[in-house]
């Protein structure tokens, strides 16, 4: 697109589910700008496997989902947005099917859904409904090729965010970006949405092979948004271990239709854990394997679906068949080898039910938001049900909105968004080196399992980092990898504070120390930007 962006847009920043989504929902009523940066493209929607949960068989209805979603969140869901999203479920998926969507279709004559749905884990029922096994790769194809021909919305992919636009009067009206020559360039919007996922980068091991960490997060907090539910980050129980090559997930469908984890000798442990099995919430199944690692040294657990037919698995699991195979590994002869990886932030900016932050003119949806939804565990295939849901709410309250900037916004406060002058770049083997700090420090100290003491030391490493940091930040010119950095130390700084803040156990948090839950209502963990990190 060639449109010039105007500061009456909506400015969106990423181009997952959640942003096209809004995009597209919004353009026919207002201009839209949509940063996209190429890394998008490998983003935790593209590769979502499972699929998106929504009460769509008429042997399913919407108090079951929403019961089931309640428990895996344990005791901290917002009830209000967990029926909200759910009452949404099925006229979004009908909203899908209507841009073509190609989910796959349930050839049985007497199938009560003309989709197939399968079930996953924290689920009583089969109200997945899914493309194959790369039901993100068909999600976002769609969206954005939707996106790419409407004329009200302006695609730009040539500029990365890197702080936000703040009027006199503290509200948000766009973002100061940097493009890839290096060079700074400020967008100005009535309207600022993000859309920028979650903080599984923090951690060493993902699900994701470009995973966000957090920068959107940050970025609100900057500006003084509140951000909620930090502590609570979902390792998936099945990431495919090759130490050699780039992360990538095993569905929880492999699971869900009959798939069976075992020791590296055979047992399968999971029956002494839970009555549920493999069906256990995702927190439950990840503890167990990372015990069972700590417990023999393995390095891995197996997941085996052998048992099942291989033209099933070919038909069912194609990606990760082919995948798998190009590995080494035939899922239909043998086990796969599995391990926990940090894949999905329950937590995030703190919105309400259209997406609205405490900040005036700034917006969160997806992974970056925290809508109440998920509570202390998100339950399987509910994030992307959610992207569309408050996707849409949002474009509904952004159609009668619109804030008028007190003067020409400004932001320049921020080390990592000074003007470069003359300084050169920071050397990037220099970045990467704080970067693997962070991730060390947080999968040691900040991982499946916690303890007072190690927190502790993460606190204390962590603002080390982020005075390093800084000061790398104020001698070099800003580059978006460099304002990733300096994003990330700090998030990781709160998403500590939050964690010692929770002195139970409770979802994704485990901590020694506090292994049971305390008494009383649950409570969500809120925490904002500390003043000596804002500068």
């Amino acid at each position: 697109m060639t449109r010039a962006s105007h500061p009456q847009d909506v400015l969106i920043l990423g181009g997952g589910a959640a942003g096209l989504a809004l995009a597209l929902e919004l353009a026919d009523s207002r201009p839209v700008t949509l940063l996209r940066p190429a890394s998008d493209d490998h983003g935790a929607s593209r590769w979502a496997q499972g699929g998106i949960a929504a009460v769509l068989s008429p042997q399913d209805n919407v108090e079951d989902h929403i019961q089931d979603t309640l428990v895996a969140g344990d005791g901290l869901c917002d009830e209000k947005a967990v029926r909200f999203t759910v009452e949404h479920g099925r006229g979004a998926i009908e909203w899908l099917l209507s841009l073509g969507v190609p989910f796959t279709p349930d050839a049985r004559e007497d199938a009560p859904y003309p989709y197939h749905l399968t079930r996953e884990g924290g689920h009583g029922a089969r109200r997945i409904i899914h493309a194959a096994d790369a039901t993100g790769q068909a999600l976002i194809e769609t969206l954005l090729e939707h996106t790419r021909r409407h004329p009200a919305i302006t695609l730009r992919d040539d500029l990365g965010a890197i702080s936000l636009l703040q009027d006199a009067k503290g509200a948000c009206h766009g973002a100061r970006c940097l493009d890839g020559r290096g060079r700074i360039e400020d967008i100005a919007a009535a309207e600022t949405v993000l859309a920028t996922g979650g903080a599984s980068g923090l951690w060493r091991h993902t699900t994701s092979p470009l995973p966000a960490c957090g920068e959107g997060m940050a970025m609100a907090a900057e500006l003084g948004a509140k951000l909620m539910n930090l502590e609570f980050q979902q390792f998936h129980p099945t990431c495919l271990y090759d130490p050699e090559g780039s992360p990538f997930l095993i569905s929880e469908a492999v699971r869900g239709e009959g798939g069976i984890l075992t020791t590296l000798d055979g047992h399968r442990f999971m029956l002494d854990i839970d009555s549920r099995a493999e069906l256990a919430p995702r927190d439950i199944v990840a503890r167990a394997i990372d015990a069972q690692l700590q417990e023999t040294g393995a390095s891995h657990v197996l997941l085996d679906i052998s048992h099942l037919p291989a033209a099933t698995l070919k038909a069912h699991f194609p990606t990760i068949h082919a995948h798998c195979l190009g590995r080494g590994i035939d899922i239909t002869r043998q086990p796969i080898p599995v391990v926990p990886a940090a894949h999905y932030s329950c937590g995030g900016v703190a919105t309400d039910l259209d997406g609205r932050t405490g900040v005036e003119g700034l917006f969160a949806i997806g992974e970056a938001a925290c809508t109440g939804l998920h509570g202390a565990n998100r339950m399987a295939s509910n994030s992307l049900l959610e992207c569309l849901v408050f996707a849409r709410a949002t474009a509904e309250a952004l159609k009668t909105t619109s804030t008028e900037p007190s003067e020409p916004p400004s932001r320049t406060r921020q080390p990592v968004d000074l003007p470069a002058d003359s300084r050169t770049e920071a050397p990037l083997q220099q970045v990467d080196r704080l970067f693997q700090r962070l991730r060390a420090i947080m999968s040691r100290r900040v991982g499946i399992v916690r303890d007072d003491a190690g927190l502790g030391h993460a606190e204390k490493d962590i603002a080390e980092l982020i005075e390093e940091s800084r000061e790398l930040c104020l001698a070099h010119a800003p580059t978006r990898h460099l304002a990733s950095l300096w994003h990330a130390v700090r998030l990781a700084g709160m998403t500590v504070q939050a964690a010692q803040g929770r002195e139970e156990s409770r979802g994704l948090h485990f901590n020694r120390d506090h292994s049971h839950q305390a008494p009383g209502k649950a409570l969500a963990s809120n925490v904002q930007l500390p003043a000596q990190w804002r500068n």
